[in-house]
């Protein structure tokens, strides 16, 4: 095979990258093109995204390729985080900077449509993990407030929909993305309007939903000459970034468990059909779109959110950690003295999360951390048993034989919490590939251009690609204890 060259744009909620992916003889190799920051923007007391400045830097990354690099790529894909959207008027216009979904105007908007819906039947018919910031409860909480910017919108589109849109003029809605809405049929491209016409929502709003790998059409005119490239394809690839990373998971069976580590930790099962039950609604699970027809049966989980915002804190008080310093400190620290529930509203959008993380020890009767590698073993030992926990629940709630746990995603790189993982678990971990959701973005291109036949052939390709780290459970510490505890604490 010839070299084959597509770049793929991955942005999560603090930065951004454009990766160029070069495909031959059945191996991918990659190189990043261009890195950016991405943050939200708090602006009269609301979050916001800036939509037009992440379009710009993506333009950058285009023309870096064409003009730095030298580099056509034969296509471009996107994919973002879930459920933020952008309103655009009749003529095709942003009219505002899309919200950011830790704003805190959805703060009571789940317990205000349960009032007028029940929460039994959102779940029914959405399948999807109930979190206050869903699409849903977004659009709810504008219908609440009599929204004027509601009124004057024609139509959403998704963070990934958007830009596309912006450089193809296409208006679609690509279902891995779509399926975070909390707004669809589980496991099908159809909107639920029925239960969106209850809540009040504005069904002419949405767009058609397609399938992940769609080409759009090509770049438009004003984009080309700017960046200097050919009028090449935009691909719709799974939007959602996990479901993009999903798409890299190194397996030719299906025995195993993921975990897309990055800011938020996602773990669950590939399934070939939604799991929806009333189990599950108590369990909180979700069911979204994935490539080829499957369902990710997920949890989302606070992620490394906790050790990002910790680290924050205290360079803003003059102490900057790397990231392997931190582990060291975590090693050195009692484990198991402090633990807290990740998943707990307080550490969602704190201004502090050192303060939110004693505030918790404290209100649980445990003391608060002392120290800084206190903390810090505090995070990673509490996440390591609440992967533990939701592994336990997907047994639950599925006849999926999981044999070995695949760690995807930036976090793969944490060799400490992989090994905490394993750990608590009791189950082998396999770490890597790092890079996957840039990898599964740019293989989804490769198969809608028809240069790759299919998932199970995207998967060979990764495995022959990237190294992968294995780690095996230990038993130094009594890991049976620890999780009792932390039951405890969280129940």
């Amino acid at each position: 095979m010839n070299k084959r060259y597509f770049l793929g744009f991955d942005l999560g909620a603090s930065s951004g990258r454009a990766m160029l992916g070069v495909l031959e003889d059945e191996k991918l190799e990659l190189v990043e093109i261009h890195r950016f920051v991405n943050q939200m923007q708090r602006i009269n007391g609301h979050y916001f995204w800036n939509i037009f400045s992440l379009f710009n830097e993506l333009k950058t990354g285009l023309k870096k390729c064409v003009k730095e690099h030298g580099i056509q790529p034969e296509s471009i894909g996107i994919d973002t985080w879930g459920v933020d959207f952008v309103h655009l008027s009749k003529e095709g216009l942003i009219l505002s900077l899309p919200f950011a979904y830790r704003d805190s105007r959805t703060n009571t908007s789940m317990d205000d449509l349960f009032q007028i819906i029940p929460q039994e039947e959102v779940y029914a018919q959405t399948g999807i993990q109930f979190m206050q910031f869903n699409s849903l409860f977004q659009l709810y909480s504008m219908v609440k407030d009599q929204s004027s910017l509601l009124e004057i919108t024609d139509s959403i589109l998704f963070m990934p929909d958007a830009l596309n849109y912006l450089f193809s003029g296409v208006k679609k809605s690509e279902f891995s993305i779509a399926s975070t809405s909390q707004m669809i049929v589980p496991g099908t491209c159809t909107w639920n309007t029925g239960l969106l016409e209850k809540a009040g929502i504005p069904t002419h709003i949405l767009n058609e939903i397609i399938l992940p790998g769609t080409i759009l059409g090509n770049i438009q005119p004003e984009v080309a000459e700017e960046t200097g490239s050919k009028s090449v394809p935009v691909i719709a690839v799974a939007g959602h970034d996990t479901g993009s990373a999903i798409v890299s998971v190194p397996s030719a069976l299906n025995n195993f468990a993921y975990i897309s580590s990055g800011t938020w930790s996602l773990m669950g099962i590939e399934s070939k059909q939604p799991i929806v039950s009333a189990q599950t609604q108590q369990l909180n699970f979700t069911n979204e779109g994935g490539v080829d027809g499957t369902t990710r049966f997920l949890k989302n989980i606070m992620g490394m959110w906790l050790i990002q915002e910790v680290q924050r804190v205290w360079e803003d008080e003059g102490v900057k950690y790397s990231w392997t310093e931190m582990v060291g400190l975590a090693r050195k620290s009692e484990p198991f003295k402090f633990l807290i529930n990740p998943d707990d509203t307080m550490f969602l959008n704190p201004r502090d999360m050192v303060q939110a993380v004693r505030d918790f020890c404290y209100q649980t009767a445990q003391g608060t951390p002392q120290n800084h590698g206190e903390t810090i073993r505090c995070i990673y030992d509490s996440l390591a048993l609440k992967y533990r926990y939701t592994l336990e629940q997907i047994g639950d709630v599925s006849d999926q034989l999981i044999e070995v746990i695949h760690i995807i995603g930036g976090g793969a790189n944490n060799h400490f919490l992989n090994q905490l993982t394993a750990d608590a678990t009791g189950l082998p971990v396999i770490a890597g590939p790092t890079e996957a959701t840039a990898i599964g973005n740019i293989l989804i291109q490769a198969k809608a251009l028809g240069y790759v036949g299919s998932l199970s052939e995207i998967r060979r390709i990764i495995a022959n690609s990237f190294d992968l780290v294995h780690f095996i459970p230990s038993d130094e510490l009594d890991w049976d204890e620890a999780y009792n505890k932390y039951l405890r604490i969280i129940l």
